[in-house]
């Protein structure tokens, strides 16, 4: 039986170049595992058309041929094909409203669905991700809008010489142009108006450890939590860095209660936000960790407006961006050539750019597409040893007999048009459309 996987060109956006599946792996999937790829033509994918070819690929427009086709983001319901498997980032598993007339479509389809994100081994790590190059990314564009920011407030800063991140060529190209401003930042040139410049992380994951790995090229000190709530001293020509887990964010509303973390994720009702505090003490705020709507906010409308005319924070870097979510006035996702707005407490409007009272949100929500090349071999290499298996489960057996590797079986969403015992609690969802 001929084994034959299709990949879509991606085109929910312009900005789109990323790929799941780069062409040394098609070279390899199909010199060791007899697997074909046929690929859409894409002009503006990091790997060119011709790329594939020569690694063996086939190029063509009709992917009718293929029962399994790959994609990053979701393929438009008028492109969906009955009995297909279809692999991406789905978007569905917090049941998104938007995507639920796609998830049903699958089901009257007869389709499976199998989710990036879902991909994780027997103790909950995801296993396939853009995670890192988020962070990467989104720690450019925050140093770049931290240097639009102060200058719109009459500060000229050397942030100003950090361009977005889709301006580089790639990762080292955009880590060489910071690391070499070091010597300035080493020669006093933060304003003492600014001093001291703290940028505060939230979490300590993938992307966190992204963001702060750009964020380390320059000058700084790492300071706790709990250091920075009694901070004294400081020096001007460096930054500070502090990284906040969920103890920091929460805290038992029983006062009586220890902040327990596995209690938290189990019984979210039970915490209120505890990262006021030290929000009054940073200059930007990079968010990079994890939220639903169970979890208490972290940066709410009304503590802005509580303290507009004595707070220090200027920029949050969004990255998680999460519309409505932790920042409360992340109310859209941007676009890389205009990432970012300010969000005025007075009005409770949002302007598009880097100048007015409040505080600049910086909310791209397809960071990882402004670093396409280096995000596509890191995404492909981790989902490789995956895909084999994926070929080969056979469809024409149950879902528990059909041999999808475990890792795969954990995200799968649907199969066969129906959801999959983890992703029941969808149907909700789908009954409120």
């Amino acid at each position: 039986m001929k084994k034959i996987i299709g990949v879509r060109r991606e085109d929910k956006n312009i900005w789109e170049r990323r790929v799941p599946i780069i062409p040394k792996h098609v070279k390899e999937l199909k010199e060791k595992h007899n697997i074909e790829t046929v690929l859409q033509s894409f002009k503006t994918r990091a790997f060119s058309d011709a790329e594939y070819i020569e690694a063996g690929g086939t190029i063509k427009e009709d992917l009718d041929e293929c029962p399994i086709v790959f994609a990053v983001k979701e393929i438009p319901i008028k492109l969906l094909k009955p009995n297909r498997t279809y692999i991406e980032f789905s978007h569905t598993i917090k049941g998104q409203p938007y995507n639920m007339p796609m998830l049903q479509k699958l089901i009257d389809l007869k389709c499976t669905l199998i989710d990036y994100e879902c991909i994780k081994d027997d103790k909950g790590r995801r296993k396939v991700f853009f995670g890192n190059y988020a962070g990467l990314a989104g720690m450019i564009d925050t140093f770049h809008g931290m240097g639009k920011r102060y200058t719109a407030l009459g500060y000229e800063t050397p942030f100003n010489k950090i361009k977005p991140a889709y301006e580089y060529a790639d990762v080292d190209d955009a880590k060489k142009q910071i690391a070499e401003l070091k010597s300035e930042f080493e020669k006093n040139e933060i304003p003492d108006e600014l001093c001291p410049l703290v940028i505060g992380f939230a979490g300590y994951g993938n992307v966190s450890q992204g963001a702060q790995e750009v964020f380390d090229l320059l000058p700084h000190k790492e300071i706790s939590p709990e250091e920075l709530l009694n901070q004294k001293e400081y020096e001007n020509n460096i930054l500070y860095k502090v990284v906040f887990k969920e103890e920091h964010m929460a805290a038992p509303i029983d006062s009586q209660m220890k902040f327990v973390l596995q209690d938290y994720y189990d019984y979210p009702e039970k915490y209120k936000s505890n990262f006021e505090q030290y929000l009054k003490k940073l200059s930007v705020l990079v968010n990079a960790i994890y939220w639903d709507e169970r979890y208490p906010r972290f940066v709410t409308k009304d503590f802005i407006k509580r303290n507009i005319n004595e707070l220090k924070l200027q920029v949050i870097g969004d990255i998680t961006c999460d519309i409505d979510g932790a920042i409360e006035f992340t109310s859209k996702a941007t676009e890389s050539d205009n990432p970012a707005y300010v969000y005025n407490p007075d009005t409770d409007d949002i302007t598009d750019g880097y100048e007015g009272k409040g505080v600049v949100d910086i909310a791209v929500d397809n960071l990882p597409t402004e670093l396409p090349k280096d995000s596509s071999v890191s995404f492909s290499t981790s989902l490789l040893p995956f895909v084999p298996g994926i070929v080969n489960a056979d469809l024409n057996k149950s879902f528990d007999d059909c041999g999808y590797p475990d890792e795969i079986k954990r995200a799968v969403i649907l199969y066969k048009g129906e959801l999959t015992p983890d992703f029941k609690y969808l149907q909700e969802n789908l009954d409120n459309l």
